[in-house]
């Protein structure tokens, strides 16, 4: 399989990651945002070490290490979310960001 073919794949799930990112409100959006750029990350490391042939698997190696900061971002993240949600009933980023404000001008 040529390289380019899952590099392209790569970018159209970073692009739809960039994108939920940065147009959606909802906190839970956002997370899932996240994890596609990383999953993004991941295709270009296991691509670029597949096509490389190297005997270490090193590109593998550096995804299994990303896999696991993503579940560790993504426990936080839904913890985080949860006591947004319990305290103020919804799981809108902006609301979360006034809250911040307020508490920087007291």
């Amino acid at each position: 399989m040529p390289l380019i073919l899952p590099l392209l794949l790569a970018v159209l799930l970073f692009c739809v990651g960039v994108y939920g990112v940065l147009a959606r409100r909802n906190a839970i959006t956002v997370l899932m945002s996240f994890e596609l750029m990383l999953n993004a990350v991941n295709l270009n490391l296991v691509a670029f070490d597949a096509w490389h042939l190297d005997a270490s698997a090193t590109g593998q190696t550096l995804a299994v290490f990303v896999v696991t900061v993503a579940a560790a971002e993504i426990g936080l993240g839904l913890a985080i979310v949860l006591l947004l949600f319990r305290g103020h009933g919804e799981v809108d980023v902006d609301t979360a960001r006034d809250l911040v404000e307020k508490e920087a001008a007291r």
